[in-house]
């Protein structure tokens, strides 16, 4: 085989290899850069390439060692030294991102609403820099209400009527006309009322002219949204070194992902359970490892990004966010045992003692508690010895 066919074959598999993730990157490129220098067959480099993936799957954990409780103490020890501080964007203090101890628990318990949703989005690089399509861009994301744009509502009973009156300023800063919102008004109450409009007052003219009608009808108007996307209550626009970002509070990324100028690959929300919905469970593992990631850093812990990636493999393995926790993975371990170690000790083996359950002793805590050898480490493995290898030749 000639050296360009050979070397043709190699960069194929190599190809191959980076396209399955079978190696890490830097391995990948060190065992690239190495085979590329030395003058081989086809036979010997497929023979090095095994070789090498086999040492290293073998080298990705000891046997017998406890993954698990060294993750836990790992994340665990440097988390009580945690402080419970809020960080803040661009120093605008009403929009403030959960740090700390707090998020640390909202990401591991999988909440389904963290307590400060928040999105960061990036433009596309056409415009990134266009301060005024940015404007634009955040104009169409923030949601406005009808309340948010009017300076009074009032109900008049002689004309059996809802007066809004609109204010110019904040209908102009938020790109806004007064038949836009007549019209959304119009669609949202549908044939509950006629609406119309002069200067900058709305007249809505109910069907029901009852007084409890009119106030129900009242309320209804105020929260109704004639711009934006739902849940994103604020945007801040910050200029960083690639261009304008826009910042949330509120969190809708199926909605945010439809916007023009928004560029797809860099919209990030921490909301896990939106990232779930929209873009699947392998983006959500990696969500979990960022956010836990960044969390951990910004306080200053040095922890090994390998054990919250198999927290974020717990959590994620079965196709669906699962907790950790007793409604999560600690719930649902085999020994009853075990899950009464964890938490509600008493209905589970009150639970294991009337069903009759059968606990195999597996697992490390059960062991434990019944002061037996963990199956771990050196109590994996039992030692075998043959009689006749310890009798003296006479």
């Amino acid at each position: 085989m000639s050296k360009a066919t050979l070397e043709k074959q190699m960069e194929k598999h190599f190809a191959k290899m980076k396209e399955e993730r079978r190696l890490p990157p830097r391995v990948l490129q060190e065992l690239e850069d190495k085979v590329k220098a030395l003058e081989i067959t086809k036979k010997e480099f497929d023979s090095i390439c095994t070789s090498v993936v086999e040492s290293y799957e073998r080298s990705l954990v000891e046997p017998g060692e406890a993954v698990g409780t060294v993750a836990a103490q790992s994340i665990g020890e440097p988390g009580t030294q945690m402080t419970l501080r809020t960080f803040h964007y661009a120093g605008v203090a009403e929009l403030s991102v959960t740090q700390g101890l707090p998020r640390l628990i909202e990401i591991v318990d999988a909440r389904n609403n963290p307590s400060t949703p928040t999105m960061e989005i990036h433009l596309n690089s056409e415009i990134s820099a266009e301060r005024n399509e940015a404007k634009s861009i955040a104009r169409n994301i923030e949601m406005v209400l009808v309340e948010s744009v009017a300076s009074s509502f009032s109900i008049d009973l002689i004309r059996q009527a809802i007066d809004i009156r609109l204010d110019p300023e904040l209908m102009e800063d938020k790109g806004l006309t007064v038949e836009e919102i007549v019209e959304s008004i119009r669609i949202k109450i549908k044939d509950k009322g006629d609406v119309e409009a002069e200067d900058n007052t709305v007249s809505v003219y109910p069907v029901n002219e009852e007084l409890a009608d009119l106030q129900r009808l009242n309320e209804k108007i105020r929260e109704i949204r004639v711009k934006g996307i739902d849940d994103v209550k604020h945007v801040v626009i910050r200029k960083e070194s690639d261009g304008y970002v826009l910042y949330t509070e509120g969190s809708n990324l199926q909605d945010a992902l439809e916007i023009d100028g928004v560029n797809p690959h860099k919209l990030f929300t921490n909301n896990l359970r939106e990232i779930y919905e929209v873009l699947g469970i392998e983006a959500t593992r990696n969500a979990i490892i960022a956010e836990a990631m960044n969390v951990l850093n910004e306080q200053g812990m040095d922890v090994d990004v390998r054990h919250i990636i198999l927290v974020a493999d717990m959590m994620t393995a079965d196709g669906t966010i699962r907790q950790i926790g007793r409604h999560g993975i600690s719930g649902s371990k085999n020994s009853a045992l075990a899950r009464a170690a964890f938490e509600v000790t008493i209905k589970h083996l009150l639970g294991a003692g009337i069903a009759g359950t059968r606990d195999p002793l597996r697992g490390i805590t059960e062991n434990v508690i019944l002061g037996q050898l963990i199956p771990l480490g050196t109590g994996a493995i039992d030692l075998l010895m043959s009689p006749q290898g310890t009798q003296s030749s006479e």
